[in-house]
Order: C-alpha cells, then structure tokens, then sequence
C-alpha cells in the first residue's frame, strides 16, 4: 500500500509541476503580447486580460498546494528551530498541521459557498463570456489540496509521536 500511496504522490507533485509552469508561461507569453501588441503594434486586443487573469489565479493556487505539499507555506522558522527534543517538535508539528486544516476547512466552505453563488447567479467575463465559477473552482481545489496535505502532517506528526 505505502508504494501506491508513493506512486500516486510522484504524479500529483508532477502534476502540480507541470501546472506551474505551463500557467507561468501563460502568464508571461501573454503578458508579453499583451505589452508588444499595445506599445509596439499599436493595437488593442480584447479580452487577454481575462486569460492571464484565469492563469495567474491558477499559478497562485498550484503554488499554495506546492507550497502545502513540501511544507514550505507560512512558518514561523524561529519557533521550530529554537526546539531540540524531538517529541516537542512533533508536538509543535501537530499545532501547526492541526491550525492548517482548520484554516482550509474554512477556505473550502468559503470557496464552496463561492462556487455555488456563481452557480445560481452565472457571471462571466465580457470578452469571452467565461464563466466566473472556473477560477473559483481553483480556489477550491487548491483548498482541498492544501487540507488534504494538512491531513498527511497531522498523522506524520501523530506517528512521531507514537514513536518517540
């Protein structure tokens, strides 16, 4: 089981990845053209800005995951370096992943009341009329994940515990 468990780590983390730099580049290619096509070509094009908006909420949401996902979100780094015995460090460990899943199960009723929102009053953009829920929809996923990563640091943290 801890090889499927392992296996399926290596293709969220690659899917993250890939995420990541394929909505960074979108953000840049068409930020790019977007500057050159006002400035050097002298035109205006309708609706770009919708597009990069859609992939830097991407980009912003599979960073928090990545982020989620090797441990490197929001930490006060004093705290925990200033602890040395390992079982009070996996004590702190357990606040922290503890505090984070009750923060994203906040974010995730946040995003779910959202979504549903613009489910019953559809918006969408002007220029390509996409619907408002799609970006919203990567708020919430990137909630779940980040709880679900929430949820692997607290039984880290409970095994630590149970060890030591």
């Amino acid at each position: 089981m801890t090889g499927a468990f392992a296996r399926m780590e290596t293709i969220i983390a690659s899917t993250l990845n890939v995420l990541a730099v394929v909505s960074s580049a979108v953000v840049v290619g068409l930020m790019a053209f977007l500057v050159m096509a006002r400035y050097v070509l002298e035109m205006s094009v309708v609706g770009l800005h919708e597009l990069i908006m859609l992939a830097a909420v991407m980009l912003y949401m599979v960073g928090a995951v990545i982020a989620s996902r090797k441990r490197e979100h929001l930490t006060v780094d004093w705290v925990a370096s200033q602890i040395t015995d390992p079982r009070r460090k996996a004590w702190h460990d357990l606040l922290i992943a503890l505090l984070t899943v009750v923060i994203t199960l906040f974010f995730i009723t946040w995003a779910y009341y959202m979504f549903t929102w613009g489910m019953k009053r559809p918006q969408t953009t002007p220029a390509f009329q996409i619907p408002l829920w799609v970006p919203q929809l990567a708020i919430g996923l990137a909630a779940v994940g980040c709880f679900c990563y929430g949820l692997r640091d607290i039984l880290g943290a409970l095994k630590r515990l149970r060890q030591g």
